[in-house]
């Protein structure tokens, strides 16, 4: 065993566990599984916690979890990670019934071979894989390089074209048109490799009709366009921070191994929010982090196909020691976890700020990333306030106010969750600043030294 597999880790809550559930049913068929008569065989040693599920055939399903990453395996049929009876094992870990490997026997075969494959992968990510996959012949890589840049500048150079274009005829022939020609403007985008260019274009594609105000919307929306594609065809006049942004912003990308090869980043990382979006082919998870020396602010993204949960399920509330590695930019936000990191750990409450330096901090954001979609936040001391026109999130004090963004997570049944923990009393929040508003995700309330952090999303 290395020394990952010898460190203990510590029991998590059940509202820590419940927390990794992809969605609500998965939350409700995890806690119907966290019944010892279920399970036989169970036990914990070092970060692996494991157990045999009786399932609906004859034989058990054989679930276990490493509690470092964390991650799981499962033998039942199940798409989603974790599945219920790696939920449903946690909480019973979670709630001391599952003890250290019982009479010596140390950890089954199935358990260790598992643990040992994640390890080798996690190993070879962390290298980049084989040289032969990471070498080839450079002047074809330049080659292709340039090939590329050449078809992202005609993309870019045909965007602007359809953009003035659609200024010239004027924004309310949008709606009559429909969204046909957006997609093949979107499409076009695509055969340019410029994922970037063409997501956007299908945002834009989405606005005519969506509201009294869409005119004023698709107007700001496609001068931010229209400003990406000039940084485009410009990047080599621009600061190298905001040529870096523009590339990730057209599409451009990063290996992982290559930014773990370069400069890192040490810390002990408070895991702030994790949420999940899917658009039928591809689920996205985006973990937001906080550097508790530092104060640095991260964002971890990662993919899955639909129907199968992302990796990592770092648990909301935790903090690991962990090295990150962040992509280049103006104001680098997405970063890379490293592969060598301990376990998930109890941590604390953040340190947040008034309303008026959160806004402060956003705008100054903006000025060095124009096309910024959202900026984390902590919020301390502050009051949910649901009004008639919408809610807002004021200083306890009243000084200053910030609404909340109507769309995505943090509305609804997570407001009044809010509303909850809050109890007209300060509390501390974090959440993305965007131009529509605050979107909050995970609330602290008073009270303890170490106050469990509150998901609001669902």
């Amino acid at each position: 065993m290395n020394g990952m597999d010898e460190r203990r880790a510590e029991r998590w809550t059940a509202d820590q566990v419940l927390a990794l559930a992809p969605d609500v049913s998965s939350r409700k068929a995890g806690t119907g599984l966290a019944v010892a008569a279920r399970w036989s065989g169970t036990g914990a040693s070092g970060t692996a916690v494991w157990g045999l599920c009786a399932g609906g055939g004859g034989t058990p399903y054989r679930t276990v979890v490493d509690t470092a990453g964390p991650g799981c395996s499962c033998g039942c049929p199940s798409r989603k990670s974790p599945c219920k009876h790696a939920l449903g094992l946690l909480l019973l870990w979670a709630g001391g019934e599952v003890g250290a490997a019982a009479h010596g026997g140390g950890r089954p075969d199935w358990v260790t071979e598992w643990l040992d494959a994640r390890r080798a992968r996690e190993e070879r990510k962390s290298t980049g894989g084989s040289g032969a996959a990471r070498g080839g012949d450079p002047e074809a890589a330049r080659k292709r390089a340039e090939r590329r840049a050449a078809r992202v500048a005609a993309g870019a150079t045909e965007l602007e074209q359809r953009l003035e274009d659609l200024l010239r005829t004027g924004l309310a022939g949008a709606e009559r048109e429909g969204y046909q020609r957006w997609e093949e403007t979107a499409a076009r985008m695509v055969d340019a490799q410029a994922p970037g260019l063409a997501s956007r274009v299908r945002e834009l594609g989405a606005l005519p009709g969506s509201g009294g105000d869409w005119p004023s919307r698709l107007l700001e929306e496609t001068a931010l366009l229209h400003l990406l594609a000039r940084g485009c065809l410009r990047q080599g006049a621009l600061p190298a921070p905001l040529a870096a942004t523009v590339r990730s912003r057209v599409g451009y990308t990063v290996d992982s191994a290559e930014l773990l090869a370069g400069p890192t980043v040490r810390d002990r990382w408070l895991v702030l929010a994790r949420y999940d979006t899917a658009d039928g082919r591809l689920t996205t998870r985006r973990t937001w982090l906080h550097g508790e020396a530092g104060g640095r602010p991260a964002l971890l993204l990662s993919f899955g196909a639909a129907g199968r949960a992302p990796e990592p399920a770092l648990p909301v509330g935790r903090r690991l020691d962990a090295e990150l590695a962040f992509h280049p930019g103006a104001h680098p936000l997405r970063a890379v976890l490293g592969p060598r990191h301990g376990p998930p750990l109890p941590g604390g409450e953040p340190p947040g700020v008034p309303v008026a330096t959160a806004l402060g901090a956003y705008g100054e954001a903006l000025a060095g990333d124009p096309w910024l979609d959202a900026w984390p936040v902590v919020l301390a001391g502050v009051v949910p306030i649901p009004g008639a026109t919408g809610w807002q999130i004021a200083d306890a004090d009243g000084s200053d106010a910030v609404p909340v963004s109507a769309p995505g997570a943090g509305t609804g049944a997570g407001l009044w969750r809010l509303a909850a923990v809050s109890g007209g009393r300060p509390v501390t929040v974090f959440g993305e600043l965007g131009h529509q508003g605050f979107r909050p995700f995970t609330a602290w309330g008073g009270g303890g030294t170490r106050p469990e952090p509150v998901p609001l999303t669902v």
